[in-house]
């Protein structure tokens, strides 16, 4: 029986600028379950002010220390080692970085830098990795879905790029980084096993969640989802369900609720 939920955002909650339906009562529902929530996104266009605003925009009860985005633990790792960032972002992400830790030698740090992937950039950070620099990947989605509908290429290609060329590989910081996970149970006090996780990306979403020991991952067939994910990757989910109202209900009657 999960006693915490953590809700995955774009694909689970919203495609683009638009809010799926039933969303918002659904998290309505879990609030009135006395079930304490965690908002995680591997997405990195966006700041942390600018994912709280949208939300909040959207219509769901929801604040910033309630949002889990890779940012945070990424910067806790750079201020612990004495490193500053050499950044491959989008600009959109620079304010989370902008009153961080700028001296010390450099630890490459990439996002979905989308249209800032260009030759040029991916040179620079490969040859800081070659002259010694840590890779810190924020996350390592292979797609997304995009705002025309249609999916496009996230951060993970390219962070696998610098890995084959530098020989180095990525610490990673968002999902499926059990620490991620861990770290959001434990925010909410509960143990990963007494936890349960919505998401739409059977790689990032459900199997990272379950390896991390989340007692609950359920896959719903909206966002990314395509036929079959379900059986693409172990753990598989504990339940593939059509979307988040069906999450809530799956969780709530466990409950009892």
């Amino acid at each position: 029986m999960a006693r915490g939920v953590l809700l995955d955002l774009s694909g689970v909650l919203y495609d683009g600028d638009t809010v799926l339906p039933g969303a918002v009562a659904a998290v309505s529902r879990l609030r009135a379950a006395d079930l304490p929530l965690r908002f995680l996104t591997n997405t990195t266009r966006q700041s942390k002010r600018q994912l709280v605003t949208q939300l909040q925009r959207f219509g769901f009860d929801c604040a910033a220390d309630e949002v889990f985005t890779p940012v945070a633990a990424a910067r806790a790792w750079l201020e612990a080692n004495g490193h500053q960032p050499h950044l491959l972002v989008h600009p959109a992400l620079e304010e989370d970085f902008a009153d961080g830790r700028m001296d010390g030698p450099i630890a490459v740090v990439v996002g979905d830098a989308a249209e800032r992937f260009s030759y040029g950039r991916l040179n620079a950070a490969f040859r800081a990795l070659m002259a010694g620099a840590p890779l810190l990947a924020l996350a390592r989605n292979r797609f997304f879905r995009d705002r025309d509908g249609e999916l496009s290429l996230d951060a993970g290609p390219f962070v696998q790029a610098l890995e084959h060329a530098s020989g180095i590989k990525a610490k990673l910081f968002g999902k499926p980084s059990a620490d991620f996970f861990r770290a959001a149970a434990a925010s909410m006090s509960l143990d990963p096993a007494d936890v349960a996780m919505i998401g739409d990306d059977a790689e990032s979403d459900t199997a990272g969640a379950l390896a991390a020991g989340v007692g609950t991952a359920i896959l719903v067939r909206s966002g990314k989802y395509r036929e079959g994910d379900e059986n693409r990757f172990a753990p598989a989910p504990t339940e593939t369900i059509a979307n988040v109202t069906a999450a809530c209900d799956f969780i709530l009657a466990a409950r009892g609720s």
